[in-house]
C-alpha cells in the first residue's frame, strides 16, 4: 500500500481541525525547504502558521507546555517547522520531538500520515514520542515518566 502524500491526498476530514490541522501543517514536498547549518531543514512558509499554533495551543498541548515543558531541563521549543511539518514541541539537545494527538491521528489515513510523518522526521535522526490529548489530560504523571525514561535513554 503506498501511503506517500501529496495535496490531494490529505483527506477532507484532515482538514481545517483545530489541534490536527494535517493541511496547515504539511506543505507538499515540491514545496523548498530552507537548510541552514545551524536548524533542520524547513519551509519557511510554515513560519507564520506555527506562531498562529503557539498561541493558540490545544488544551492538551498547552498543559504538557505550562505544566512540564516550559520549565524542561533543556530547551523546548513550541511549534517547531522542521522539513515540511510543524511539530508540536521540539528539544533539539536531545533531537527529540514529542506530539499531541487528537481523534482524527486514529483513523486509517491518520496513521498512515502520522507513520509517513514519523519516517521523515526519523530520517533526521530524531527521536519521536507520541500521546494522546487524553494522555496528557487524564494521565499527566503517566506522560512525564514516559518523556524522563526515553531522555535516559537518549542520554544513554
Amino acid at each position: 500500500m503506498n501511503t506517500k502524500l501529496n495535496a490531494h491526498s490529505i483527506p477532507p476530514f484532515l482538514r481545517g481541525v483545530r489541534g490536527d490541522d494535517h493541511e496547515n501543517r504539511h506543505i507538499p514536498k515540491q514545496k523548498r525547504l530552507l537548510n541552514t547549518d545551524f536548524h533542520l531543514p524547513y519551509n519557511p512558509e510554515l513560519v507564520e502558521r506555527a506562531k498562529e499554533l503557539r498561541k493558540n495551543m490545544t488544551p492538551a498541548e498547552n498543559k504538557l507546555w505550562n505544566d512540564y515543558l516550559k520549565t524542561f531541563k533543556f530547551r523546548v521549543l513550541r511549534q517547531r517547522p522542521i522539513d515540511n511539518f510543524i511539530v508540536d514541541f521540539y528539544c533539539a539537545k536531545l533531537k527529540l520531538v514529542i506530539e499531541i494527538d487528537g481523534d482524527s491521528h486514529f483513523t486509517i489515513e491518520g496513521k498512515n500520515y502520522d507513520t509517513e510523518r514519523t519516517q521523515i522526521l526519523e530520517g533526521y535522526g530524531l527521536e519521536v514520542i507520541r500521546f494522546t490529548n487524553k494522555d496528557v489530560l487524564n494521565n499527566f504523571e503517566s506522560v512525564c515518566q514516559q518523556i524522563q525514561e526515553l531522555i535516559r535513554q537518549i542520554l544513554g
